[in-house]
């Protein structure tokens, strides 16, 4: 059995657009019910939503009934341990929170391989391997796995090209919240400066041909963004959709 072709991946390497949403809320159904929908990609979030490591386990596999979809995983933080049960489960692709330097990500490289080029631990019996029918999956993994990294910070901005190009690093994600607490106007994402800031961060990965992503819940901005070169990019958070279609509906009935 040959290793899983990296759907998302792979279209990161013909620049094709491909548009994606978050999974917050835990457990198999919503995964598996955002990957029906005609996403490109779905995110599942260990890093600001209740979803613990071993939960990723079960949306992937939701995710998996779906295979036009492809599953991204945001660990924690940026922590080796962590990669390693993800990577074992199955995730082909990490996005790796608060890269601020180009250190922060040949760290998150080394934890996506195995020695002697990582620093990945070697399990035999997992999911990634399709519990052992993977043919050579230790010496095919890193063809197949995909590393993101998030700017989010100024820092990261200052070093921004020197993270993207750190060898093994194979797209960039940029964090509008945390990037614009970090110039000082935390929650304006539509203030001037953060838009000039997300516009140059588009400007400087397309000019180095490294393919940029970014969260944008407005459609019209969206549709900006991606106009401007953004390659991949998350257009709806679960929890947020949910919470508006709950309201209007509550709101349709106000006056009963």
């Amino acid at each position: 059995m040959k290793n899983p072709v990296n759907r998302f991946k792979a279209a990161l390497g013909t620049g094709r657009h491909q548009v994606g949403i978050w999974n917050t809320i835990g457990g198999p159904n919503v995964p598996e019910l955002l990957g029906g929908a005609g996403f490109d990609w779905v995110l599942v979030d260990c890093e600001h939503a209740s979803i613990e490591t071993i939960d990723v386990l079960p949306a992937l596999q939701a995710l998996a009934a779906n295979p036009e979809v492809s599953a991204i995983v945001r660990p924690a933080s940026n922590d080796a341990t962590l990669f390693k049960r993800l990577l074992d489960m199955g995730a082909q692709t990490l996005m790796v929170p608060y890269v601020e330097t180009p250190e922060d990500a040949a760290q998150a490289v080394r934890a996506m391989r195995y020695g002697p080029k990582g620093i990945r631990g070697m399990a035999g019996m997992t999911r990634a391997t399709r519990y052992g029918k993977v043919a050579d999956y230790a010496a095919t993994a890193e063809d197949e796995l995909c590393l993101i990294v998030q700017i989010e910070t100024v820092k990261g901005m200052e070093n921004l090209e020197a993270i993207a190009q750190t060898p093994g690093v194979d797209a960039v994600f940029i964090g509008p919240s945390d990037l614009s607490a970090s110039m000082g106007l935390p929650g304006q994402l539509r203030h001037p400066d953060v838009i000039a800031a997300i516009h140059d961060i588009i400007d400087r990965m397309r000019a180095i041909g490294v393919p940029v992503g970014l969260m944008e819940l407005d459609s019209d901005t969206a549709r900006g963004y991606v106009a401007r070169g953004s390659t991949f990019t998350a257009v709806g958070i679960d929890l947020i959709l949910l919470a508006s279609a709950v309201d209007n509906l509550r709101n349709r009935f106000r006056d009963t």
